[in-house]
């Protein structure tokens, strides 16, 4: 069976059907061309035997798990969707996707937050910038591209704006006060017609919206600057966000909800960095009427 000749079909079932994301279907497609590929010349056919030998293929090449898991999901979803319209085909529920480990997370602790924050001092355009991404990011727990996404027509003093996220789903995130001011502080600078809400500065950009990669590269710079010698990225922010959440006793569904989660169990992946609080909760309260030796 000609498997790719179902590929542009696919691809708009994931673009007008199911909302992907553009980078998200680039990646399923990029995935599938290569088992494809692979399948021609290892038995045409998926059966048992095939999903086998390419998880084996995959394994031999030390691939990780996470990224083996990736083919899976892309082979499995495909399957599918083909199932759905009736093609007779493999059935996907018996791809198992490899069993990975818990997922590690660095965050910062709070001296280490507030130095990494602060070290956007001065109230030049770009340290005021620099300082409003950075809060924004805390305050929300937006990815970096919905916060690339953002325009400066927001609502600031309202404090809340509407982020479409995975899946082209709409959510509601809020803006803490310190976020508000330094946004307001920046805005005030700026005197130009860009859309916009965060803008690159650099003398040859023409005020272009910023990509992901540059805010990347603006958080590396100020945690080099703060003499913080650990991976921070914008990511690491929002790991921040949905930990101070948590900490503070806010409910995993909420977290979930503000995250933009799909899955509880995604956002569950937060629920370890909070052992030190259950710790101090154990020893406080745990045998407390017990007769002490």
């Amino acid at each position: 069976m000609n498997l790719e000749k179902y590929l542009e079909k696919y691809e708009n079932y994931l673009t007008i059907e199911k909302g992907r994301a553009k980078g998200t279907i680039i990646e399923y497609l990029r995935k599938l061309k290569f088992f494809l590929n692979w399948l021609k010349d290892n038995g045409s056919k998926i059966n048992d035997e095939t999903i086998y030998n390419f998880r084996y293929f995959l394994n031999k090449k030390n691939l990780s798990l996470k990224t083996q898991s990736y083919y899976l999901i892309a082979i499995r979803n495909f399957l599918k969707y083909l199932r759905k319209k009736n093609i007779n085909i493999y059935d996907p529920a018996k791809i198992e996707l490899p069993k990975l480990p818990e997922r590690e997370i660095g965050i910062l602790n709070d001296k280490e937050l507030e130095t990494l924050l602060n070290a956007a001092s001065g109230n030049s355009i770009k340290s005021l910038r620099d300082r409003a991404i950075m809060e924004t990011l805390f305050s929300t727990g937006l990815r970096v591209s919905e916060l690339c996404s953002l325009n400066k027509d927001i609502n600031i003093d309202k404090g809340e704006i509407t982020v479409r996220g995975k899946g082209n789903k709409l959510r509601i995130a809020f803006l803490s006060p310190i976020a508000i001011y330094y946004i307001k502080q920046y805005l005030s600078k700026r005197n130009d017609d860009e859309p916009a809400l965060f803008i690159s500065l650099a003398k040859n950009s023409k005020g272009q919206r910023l990509k992901p990669r540059s805010i990347e590269k603006i958080i590396k710079y100020y945690a080099k600057k703060s003499g913080l010698y650990k991976k921070i990225t914008p990511h690491t922010l929002r790991h921040q966000f949905a930990t101070d959440l948590l900490t503070a006793g806010a409910d995993l569904r909420a977290i979930q909800m503000l995250l933009g989660h799909k899955n509880i169990q995604t956002t569950q992946i937060y629920t370890h960095i909070t052992n030190k609080e259950l710790k101090n909760i154990h020893q406080a309260f745990h045998g407390r009427r017990r007769i002490k030796k």
